[in-house]
Formats: structure tokens, C-alpha cells, sequence
């Protein structure tokens, strides 16, 4: 179990831990936990059309996160697109 967390939590090179990556889990942990505590102590009725779209934000910014710093992180191989053939 700590060597899939360290996997999930660390960069290309699995010894660099990403702050983004963990700050990303525990923004869903920190929505799933008060969105429970919300909607189970009955402070609210639960909209499922505004619940997923607040879970479907915090996912998309963290894969957006990940996807902008890919090139930055240590030993990231080069990723360069090569040109398209003309014609």
C-alpha cells in the first residue's frame, strides 16, 4: 500500500513528491467528506446535477495541473510533438 501512494503522489521518477498531486487528493477528500456531512445530517437536499458538477471542476483543474507541469518534472522524458509531413 505505500508504494502505490508513493507512486500516486510522486513525479516521473517516483522520488519527487508533486504538491500538486496531493493537494488534488485532498481537495476531493476534503469535497466527498463535507459534501457527506451535508447532505447525511440533513442540512440540505442533495442536486446531483451541481454535486458532480463541483466534483467534475476539482478533477478537471487537478488533470489540467498535472498535464501544464508534465515537462517540468524531474527526469521527464522528452515529449516533443515532431512536425507534421506536409500534403
Amino acid at each position: 500500500m505505500q508504494t502505490f501512494l508513493k507512486h500516486l503522489f510522486t513525479g516521473v521518477d517516483n522520488s519527487t513528491y508533486d504538491l500538486g498531486k496531493v493537494l488534488w487528493a485532498q481537495l476531493t477528500l476534503g469535497f466527498l467528506g463535507i459534501s457527506g456531512w451535508f447532505y447525511g445530517a440533513g442540512h440540505g437536499n442533495f442536486d446531483p446535477m451541481a454535486w458532480a458538477g463541483g466534483a467534475a471542476a476539482i478533477l478537471a483543474g487537478g488533470a489540467g495541473s498535472i498535464k501544464l507541469k508534465q515537462s517540468t518534472e524531474p527526469g521527464a522524458p522528452d515529449v516533443t510533438v515532431p512536425p507534421k509531413p506536409a500534403g
